[in-house]
């Protein structure tokens, strides 16, 4: 994991912890945010659309075997899902706005359940600008809850009740290898919620994406025999 990321992120955590630095934490956590946002910004404003639908590391193990789109859908989606259906129990921000049409994503789950040249289907398959904006809509509407946390609701947790609430909105596929994800997220309190997924999800795959990019800048300048 990137060592600086990681450092905000240990700090942020520690700050969050006690009364007294909470609100210092939280102004931390917007900050490394911001700043993951950016590397998010930079590649959808530097790379032409094709390159979100590439899979340079195909068939590896670890975050970067996706695409780049996919890894803006899996990480937006994810915090939607979590900000809204289960903390704030309203409506999630891809069924306003026309946000899913506009994405004109196949899905509306997490994605988890998509392997190898699924991924890079269901890729090719999104507008890319529009997921972009998607995602900075979902990041504002999470920095808003954010705002409005106060220490005391660190330690709330999740009920079966919650838990039903995410199945029926058909967000997570049944498929296993992202139905897990629901027991996860309800087995957490807030505070860990912050961590995955307001956090360090962040990080494992915007690093992971800078991977991407970068090896697709490889790629490139050796196809065109600069590299």
């Amino acid at each position: 994991m990137n060592k600086e990321w990681s450092e905000k992120n240990k700090k942020m955590h520690s700050l969050i912890r006690k009364k007294d630095s909470f609100v210092d934490g939280i102004a931390a956590l917007f900050e490394l945010r911001e700043e993951l946002f950016g590397q998010i910004t930079s590649i959808a404003d530097t790379y032409p659309e094709e390159a979100f639908s590439k899979l340079p590391f195909a068939g590896a193990k670890g975050y970067h075997s996706k695409t780049l789109a996919y890894s803006l859908w899996h990480i937006f989606r994810i915090e939607d899902i979590v900000a809204h259906t289960l903390i704030l129990q309203d409506t999630q921000v891809l069924f306003t706005e026309d946000w899913l049409q506009r994405v004109n994503s196949p899905i509306i789950t997490t994605g988890n359940e998509l392997k190898g040249e699924e991924i890079a289907e269901f890729s090719a398959k999104l507008d890319v600008r529009a997921l972009y904006d998607y995602c900075r809509a979902v990041m504002d509407s999470t920095n808003e809850l954010l705002k409005k946390l106060q220490y005391t609701d660190l330690k709330r947790k999740f009920t079966d009740d919650d838990r039903e609430r995410i199945i029926e909105t058909g967000s997570v596929s049944k498929d296993e290898e992202a139905f897990w994800l629901i027991d996860y997220w309800c087995g957490k309190d807030i505070k860990g919620l912050i961590q995955m997924p307001f956090s360090r999800h962040w990080i494992m795959h915007i690093e992971a994406m800078c991977r991407i990019k970068n090896e697709l800048c490889r790629k490139a300048r050796k196809e065109s025999g600069n590299g």
